[in-house]
């Protein structure tokens, strides 16, 4: 896995979520990208069944990722996460005296994957409930781990095809303490489309928005 970037592309203005991911398809095909079959990624919520102490308590997110089959994520609001095989989605069903699936909720990202030279690019229709949300876009450098290392190459790259929409620095990068030079791993990508998930929550359905 290499240094991954996760971003929200806006609807482009007059035209459905659907004619805005084959605007962003064609510029990419455009550069000489290559379609590489397609990825999704989920996300369920769960929330505690009780909470002695009177405080409101911490949603739990159960995240699956195609590029990841055999593993579950798990994050906690503001943290902490960990990674577990996919057996952990059987664990949840046994604590379902202590986590209650928040249904209704589950979000995904679903949609087609391509590669230029040393780029994976997946972009994606984001839905809850059968009704897109918004456009997710992921860019992965899989020739680096070390995000101060290829930031600027990344950043020139997602500007020919997304233009304005190219999006700086993920937060998830910055926040450690150790800064730009701590090596990646799978729960920096999980944790921005946790964010991008959240943001999509709050978003009103979006006019003739079934997902196909």
């Amino acid at each position: 896995m290499g240094v991954t970037c996760v971003c929200q592309v806006p609807v482009s203005e007059g035209k459905s979520v659907q004619q805005t991911v084959d605007i962003l398809h064609k510029k990419l095909e455009q550069l000489g990208a290559v379609k590489q079959g397609n990825f999704w990624v989920d996300c369920e919520t769960y929330h505690a069944t009780g909470n002695a102490t009177g405080q409101p308590s911490k949603l739990l997110y159960v995240m699956h990722n195609s590029e990841t089959p055999l593993s579950c994520m798990a994050l906690f609001e503001g943290g902490p996460g960990l990674s577990a095989d996919a057996n952990f989605d059987v664990l949840m069903v046994k604590l379902k005296s202590h986590f209650q699936n928040a249904k209704g909720h589950k979000v995904e990202s679903r949609g087609v994957r391509y590669r230029y030279c040393d780029f994976l690019v997946k972009i994606g229709t984001v839905a809850m409930s059968s009704s897109a949300r918004g456009i997710s876009v992921e860019v992965e450098y899989c020739a680096c781990v070390i995000p101060g290392d290829c930031w600027n190459l990344m950043k020139e790259f997602m500007q020919s095809f997304l233009g304005s929409n190219t999006p700086e620095l993920p937060t998830v990068f910055t926040s450690k303490a150790e800064g730009l030079s701590v090596p990646v791993d799978c729960m920096d990508t999980m944790s921005q489309y946790l964010e991008l998930f959240g943001r999509v929550r709050k978003q009103q359905v979006l006019p003739g928005s079934g997902v196909r």
